[in-house]
């Protein structure tokens, strides 16, 4: 897909303060804002509805860039026995879609140019195009940022956000937003802990300061470790998957 349409609009409509904006231009620029973040609701209730009257469930993977949510989605498609639509994310290329095709999954690219994150109409119109089967699972990979996609509802099931222990654990205090918003954290690229200053514990508990009921599960897409929990999660969500232990937490 070419850039989205409305990227260039509120590229800069996210409550950022520049402070030098004349209080009559600030206003405007917040009651901008309201109405794309109203109309976007309102397209990502009418995404909700027309994937629930399918059975179709829906998450956003939501994360930094080199996070290894690619890496973890490809594991996914080829290991577990569910259905699995992909609308990839992107500012530019089609890197993400070919890899996730080459999996085995169908996949739409949308590409958002200078847009920093997905909106709710971008993923309706790749939804025309991806056209999923009744009952399978879409995963919607958004563009690698830990702001703007926080605050867009795109009329998932479920928010996920991707994090690896080489971004440090003070994340959640860095980015609140997203991880107040996320249903579930996977903290990737666990192999890699030995050599890096990263404690799961301060992670974890900072994490359920913002939101106290977040699932948190600590895995290597590379190797496989402990993504057993991650694929229970899904099992959760959209029924039966070959039999796996119980969720790995990070307590």
């Amino acid at each position: 897909m070419t850039p989205a349409h409305g990227a260039e609009q509120h590229r800069h409509e996210h409550g950022h303060d520049h402070g030098h904006e004349p209080d009559g231009l600030r206003t405007h620029t917040l009651e901008l804002e309201q109405k794309v973040l109203a109309k976007n609701d309102r397209l990502a209730a009418e995404n909700r509805a027309r994937m629930a009257a399918r059975s179709i469930t829906a998450i956003n993977l939501m994360s930094s860039p080199g996070s290894g949510k690619t890496t973890l989605l490809e594991r996914t498609i080829t290991e577990l026995s569910v259905p699995i639509f992909v609308v990839e994310g992107d500012q530019e290329t089609l890197f993400d879609a070919e890899r996730i095709r080459a999996a085995g999954a169908r996949a739409v690219q949308v590409n958002t140019g200078a847009g920093c994150h997905l909106d709710s109409s971008m993923v309706g119109r790749a939804l025309d195009e991806l056209d999923p089967a009744d009952g399978s699972l879409v995963v919607i990979e958004n563009v690698g940022n830990l702001v703007c996609p926080a605050m867009f509802d795109l009329g998932e099931d479920r928010k996920v956000v991707v994090i690896s222990v080489t971004e440090g654990d003070d994340k959640p205090l860095k980015y609140p937003h997203m991880f107040a918003a996320a249903n579930l954290i996977v903290v990737n690229k666990l192999d890699l802990l030995p050599h890096v200053d990263f404690d799961p514990g301060r992670f974890a508990a900072d994490a359920r300061r913002l939101n106290p009921d977040v699932e948190i599960m600590i895995v290597s897409a590379r190797t496989g470790e402990n993504l057993a929990a991650w694929f229970a999660w899904l099992g959760d969500l959209v029924g039966p998957v070959p039999a796996t232990p119980p969720h790995l937490r990070v307590d």
